[in-house]
């Protein structure tokens, strides 16, 4: 569709002959916030890395914003309005989170905007602004989320792809980082969200694809997927569906 965002057709990704994914089709639309789950090791992570430049494909094609993207290099990609936040964070441990959300805004010169997003981010995320000269590497693994997701932010991206960022955190901060995810969506920019918890993912997301073993095996409307009685057994424990 002309408004899709991300359009991947075809895309496999092979590495130390695994066949890790095969053959899948995906799309983005401009102002989506589009989920992708499934179990581990059914192929989401390595998808993503494939949109970015950091894992090589086998075969198919990625068109971010209508053009095909294969070749680009990665920090071309950001300058490009495309952004990342890895799963387990990278952030630069030894830098503070000022510096951090600095590295952030890499790609841009405007210096007033710059100053205006980061004191945006420290509204958003008041922990970090209260340790704005600390070093990232000594924060909780839910503030070096909430670190990771703000530098991405920085970047002003069109389309953020973020990779398991509920993984290893306390209930409270989970529903921070997607109280956060849903807010960031709402303002305009178009997600796509790889997340093993399935429920939160389905609730906050437009659509959904479910990926198993290196295929899509459903997609669809994400408040539809919450009844379907397949995903609630496989992914959702055989909860109930929201009223």
């Amino acid at each position: 569709m002309s408004d899709a965002v991300l359009s991947i057709r075809g895309l496999q990704v092979a590495y130390g002959g695994i066949h890790a994914v095969k053959g899948i089709d995906l799309e983005v639309r401009e102002g989506e916030l589009v989920a992708l789950i499934g179990a581990n090791g059914a192929g989401k992570t390595t998808t993503l890395k494939a949109i970015t430049g950091t894992q090589a494909w086998a075969g198919g094609d990625v068109s971010y914003r209508g053009a095909s993207i294969s070749g680009v290099d990665s920090h071309e990609l950001v300058a490009r309005g495309l952004a990342m936040v890895p799963e387990g964070r990278g952030v630069f441990a030894r830098m503070t989170i000022n510096e951090n959300l600095q590295m952030g805004a890499f790609t841009r010169s405007d210096k007033a905007g710059i100053r205006a997003d980061r004191d945006k981010m420290f509204e958003a995320f008041p922990r970090l602004k209260e340790r704005a000269e600390q070093m990232a590497g000594t924060l909780s693994g839910g503030e070096q989320q909430m670190l990771a997701m703000a530098r991405a932010l920085m970047s002003r991206p069109t389309l953020l792809l973020l990779d398991e960022p509920s993984m290893g955190l306390s209930p409270l901060m989970v529903e921070k980082v997607f109280e956060v995810v849903r807010t960031v969506s709402g303002q305009g920019t178009t997600i796509l969200l790889v997340e093993q918890n399935a429920k939160l993912a389905l609730e906050a997301a437009d659509r959904a694809y479910v990926m198993d073993s290196g295929l899509i095996t459903l997609e669809g409307e994400a408040k539809k997927m919450l009844r379907d009685p397949k995903v609630r057994a496989a992914y959702l424990g055989e909860q109930s569906p929201p009223a």
